[in-house]
């Protein structure tokens, strides 16, 4: 097997080569940004998840301890 490729034709094929890895590097490029916004997504999600539920315990804590006190000073009041 002989090697007659000229120059130009080596020229061509690293010229490709480099527009394949050009594209390779900003489809991962691309990739890893979505993955972040993804995971940026998550979290924001969670921690909205998270707040609402503590927002929800705290209302219900007031709510009952606001009725234990009433009850308490209504009780000492009429006793």
């Amino acid at each position: 097997m002989k090697m007659r490729q000229s120059p130009s034709h080596f020229e061509e094929a690293f010229y490709e080569e480099m527009q394949l890895e050009r594209n390779r590097r900003e489809r991962l490029r691309r990739d890893a940004v979505s993955r972040s916004r993804r995971r940026s997504a998550e979290r924001v999600r969670k921690r909205g998840t998270f707040r609402f539920i503590l927002l929800t315990l705290t209302l219900i804590a007031t709510a009952v301890g606001v009725t234990v006190a009433m009850f308490e000073v209504l009780y000492v009041a009429l006793g």
